[in-house]
């Protein structure tokens, strides 16, 4: 008897304990480094760092500031997202203090290893490992930014999440993330196949689309985690991308 595979249902969100990433799992360093490698080489051909710095750009002429501007990136992996940020502030003549915080050790071990590839740039980043929701550092926090983050978390994590950025981050706070749509879940299994992109990348990759979101998931999101609706922007970003934003 053949076996008819049905087609994936993009009205409604894979929850991330029904369908789980191979990154998200037990896996050796050399893997999941060459995944974040690969990760950054698809964030640059689908220009996933320009809604981030185009929120950054937002920011600064809202909220000029005459001290440094403190951004922590949370779920940071290799840390390719806060390299884009520190060019972008060197070129702009913004001061900031950087720092990126994931949960696996890898990922700071990672990122201090592609960091210190570019012996040009001088990046003063500071890589933690830890809980972001214990992270307070004595300055406290002027932007808190996530990007591919949280679609590894499940539903009541991000409401969690988006309270704790509100209460976190003293200017703002930018979520940046895939869109969930079946054009863009084709393409990218059929471009990482071409690219012959790492296997963790090119299953997770379908999978985290799955796992994304659309507008009505963050609508519900906001409104659950207390923040009012009228001051979160929710955008699309060409391509694929869907994010939330907040300047205060």
């Amino acid at each position: 008897m053949t076996s008819v595979s049905l087609p994936i249902d993009f009205t409604h969100r894979t929850a991330p304990e029904d369908l789980p990433e191979l990154m998200d799992e037990p896996c050796s360093y050399e893997d999941f480094r060459a995944c974040l490698s690969d990760l950054a080489q698809v964030n640059r051909l689908t220009l996933a760092h320009r809604p981030t710095l185009q929120f950054l750009e937002r920011l600064i002429e809202a909220k000029p500031l005459s001290r440094p501007l403190r951004i922590v990136d949370v779920g940071c992996g290799g840390g390719d997202m806060l390299r884009h940020i520190a060019v972008w502030a060197k070129r702009r003549g913004v001061a900031v203090t950087l720092t990126g915080i994931d949960l696996n050790p890898y990922a700071a071990q990672a990122a201090r290893e592609f960091s210190g590839k570019d012996r040009s740039s001088q990046w003063d980043i500071e890589w933690v490992t830890g809980d972001a929701f214990s992270y307070a550092p004595p300055d406290g926090v002027d932007v808190v930014l996530s990007s591919l983050f949280t679609h590894h978390l499940p539903e009541p994590e991000i409401v969690r999440f988006l309270a704790w950025m509100e209460s976190t981050a003293r200017l703002g706070w930018f979520v940046n993330d895939l869109c969930r749509e079946r054009t863009p879940h084709r393409l990218f299994q059929l471009l990482a196949g071409v690219m012959r992109w790492h296997y963790f990348v090119q299953y997770d990759g379908p999978v985290s689309i799955r796992r994304s979101f659309r507008e009505e998931d963050w609508q519900r999101m906001i409104a659950a985690s207390g923040i009012d609706l009228d001051v979160a922007q929710i955008a699309r970003s060409f391509p694929a991308r869907l994010c939330v934003g907040r300047l205060k």
